[in-house]
């Protein structure tokens, strides 16, 4: 009989963890790049027991399918959270709230909205306005997210730098409107900036010896440091094996002259 874990998942039950993932985002549980992680690994899943690891340390039971959600756009009017830097400049990173739309500001200065540890409660979308007049906007996103990026350039210029997710995926969404006057409104991902500074979760560990990627990586504070290629020879050897590494080949001996 086949072990449950190892039975295949349908795609409907994929879009069921996302959706459950989505919700945890909108309760607070999971941040933007947490969300998009495990979203990213939600499509990725093969078996029931990897699919399963996803949501290991999330609440409830498995939500019965449900189609993608996409808030509509803000209304005209719609109250926004403004970062204004006027010849100077204004900064937003590490855990913040994302819980209406954004706007960014910058004329002669500089805006940073760092949205990867952001708790986002819009259901899994970031929308932002962002100007900039003699000045830049720069959003910082984790790979692997969607990207819209809508708007005008004067004299100025507006571009996504992300490795967006694969199309058809229920990725988290970012929507950009800029407005660049002589300045510079930037969308980057984790690969073009500092990474962050973070242990690897429990669900990741657990994520890893499913799929077989366990024991390649280890934790530490930001990055994925590799072991040894041979981590089995470099502890404990068998007596009686050779060598590890082996020793350079040794240039063979001249040979003698004869005896008499």
């Amino acid at each position: 009989m086949n072990d449950p874990g190892e039975m295949r998942v349908s795609d409907a039950e994929r879009e069921a963890i996302v959706e459950r993932l989505r919700i945890a985002s909108v309760e607070g549980r999971l941040t933007l790049g947490e969300l998009t992680e495990r979203t990213e690994a939600a499509y990725t899943a093969r078996t029931q027991a990897q699919l399963a690891v996803i949501t290991s340390d999330l609440p409830g039971g498995h939500p019965a399918p449900a189609p993608a959600y996409r808030p509509p756009p803000p209304e005209r009017g719609q109250v926004r959270r403004w970062f204004v830097a006027v010849m100077s400049s204004s900064k937003r990173r590490g855990s913040w709230r994302i819980d209406k739309p954004l706007g960014a500001v910058a004329v002669m200065g500089d805006v940073l909205l760092d949205l990867r540890q952001a708790e986002v409660r819009t259901g899994g979308v970031v929308d932002i306005m962002a100007t900039a007049v003699m000045g830049n906007v720069k959003i910082i996103v984790p790979d692997g997210v969607d990207v819209e990026l809508d708007g005008i350039a004067v004299m100025g210029d507006k571009k996504v730098q992300v490795a967006e997710a694969p199309p058809g995926t229920n990725a988290p969404l970012v929507r950009v409107t800029a407005y660049a006057f002589m300045g510079d409104v930037k969308v980057v991902g984790d690969s073009r900036t500092k990474p962050l500074k973070k242990a690897i979760a429990a669900w990741r560990k657990q994520w890893d010896e499913l799929t077989g990627e366990y024991g390649h990586y280890q934790a530490g504070p930001g990055s994925h440091h590799l072991h040894s290629p041979h981590p089995e020879r470099s502890q404990h050897p068998h007596p009686h094996a050779p060598p590890w590494p082996p020793a350079p080949p040794q240039p063979p001996h001249p040979p003698q002259p004869p005896r008499h």
